[in-house]
């Protein structure tokens, strides 16, 4: 059976007044699409002042953010935009924020008593997180709690118990119609399709066929929480709450950092191969027997390391240097500077490595911890 969830919608919370709200929903029985976007903007400048943005959704509906609480009380008030007749709600998820707390204290304690006595901190919804076990429901400690504002404040204060809150992370949202991630049922254009053999044409209720998944076209339904799908909907869903992010942004950091499939550690790795050679000026080039032996050679290159150059030249340079005799006549200066650098070199080995051992301890990740609420339902009031 697929699992209902429920949300508690902007029309059945109880709030008295609109002064926290920033984003809002302006729709008209007609249409914006007709309509220049300059006379909307002059209309909505002239009526309630400079908004801090307008977009236009796919819906044709026009998303607005409001400035000011005062001009977000004039917006609600709002019914007539030059010719048009408008209507304005607030958005019914974005200006709410919700958090979870886990307060022992309160395990006993109603969600309508502990709703009643955080309305002065902005809550306007309370649910307990419920667990099933051996066929039972059973209650937990951990709190739902909805803000009528869309900054989740750090701590609430509980009688005389001051609680941190965390932001809570919930399912991703799946379409009921197409069975897709990302959008609800009301604002879909696919087809309708069975969540569990994903063909298109009839309800799950009744379905008796091989389940498979439209997502991912693997051997389980659409609503699996097995998915890899569903949980790369579900780290996409965190980013965007944590980060304050839009869907689509948070889509696409996560997209960015996923490895690409098909392609391997080594094939990443792999070190390419060049063809290198040597231009020489044809008046000083070496005799034929010697310019026979420098060839061009297929040599690995790593980019860490330059290729040094071939050997051939440095015997021939350290063979003209022995002709002329050079080499005999300092022999021995050439060996005493040779144990000084031997020296020299010792010590900057030594000061490198403490240099690097101090920036690899700067550089050095820190550990970090957290924590998920798994097999849990959230309660309603």
């Amino acid at each position: 059976m697929e699992p209902s969830r429920k949300s508690p919608s902007v029309e059945h919370r109880k709030i008295d007044f609109f002064d926290s709200f920033r984003y809002f929903i302006v729709k008209t029985p007609d249409t914006f699409s007709n309509v220049s976007p300059f006379l909307i903007e002059k209309a909505f400048n002239s009526s309630i002042g400079e908004v801090k943005s307008i977009r236009k959704m796919r819906s044709g509906d026009l998303f607005l953010e409001a400035s000011s609480a005062k001009q977000a009380t004039a917006l609600m008030k709002l019914r007539k935009l030059a010719h048009l007749d408008v209507s304005v709600a607030p958005h019914s998820t974005l200006n709410f924020s919700r958090g979870v707390i886990s307060p022992a204290d309160f395990l006993n304690v109603s969600t309508e008593e502990i709703k009643e006595n955080m309305q002065a901190q902005n809550v306007c919804d309370v649910r307990r997180i419920t667990i099933r076990r051996d066929g039972q429901v059973l209650n937990t400690k951990h709190l739902i709690l909805t803000f009528n504002t869309p900054d989740l404040p750090q701590t609430v204060k509980m009688a005389y118990i001051r609680c941190p809150v965390r932001p809570y992370i919930p399912n991703p949202l799946r379409c009921f119609q197409c069975q897709r991630f990302g959008h609800s049922k009301t604002v879909c254009r696919g087809q309708p399709t069975c969540s569990r053999c994903a063909e298109v044409g009839h309800d799950s209720a009744d379905c008796k066929a091989k389940e498979r998944c439209v997502n991912c076209k693997g051997d389980h339904s659409s609503f699996s929480r097995s998915c890899p799908t569903w949980l790369l909907e579900k780290e996409i869903t965190a980013l965007k709450i944590k980060n304050k992010i839009s869907y689509p942004e948070a889509r696409r950091v996560v997209s960015s950092r996923t490895p690409v499939a098909g392609k391997s550690y080594a094939s990443a790795t792999s070190k390419s191969y060049v063809s290198t050679a040597i231009q020489v000026d044809a008046s000083t080039a070496p005799t034929s027997a010697t310019a026979a032996s420098i060839t061009p050679k297929n040599v690995a290159v790593d980019t860490l390391k330059s290729v040094s150059p071939p050997r051939d030249v440095k015997k021939n340079r350290k063979t003209r240097i022995k002709e002329s005799g050079v080499q005999s006549h300092k022999k021995k200066r050439s060996n005493l500077s040779k144990k000084l650098h031997d020296m020299g070199d010792d010590v900057m080995d030594i000061h490198a490595s403490q240099s690097d051992e101090s920036l690899m301890d700067d550089l050095s990740p820190r550990p970090s911890s957290s924590g998920s609420l798994r097999g849990a339902s959230a309660k309603p009031s």
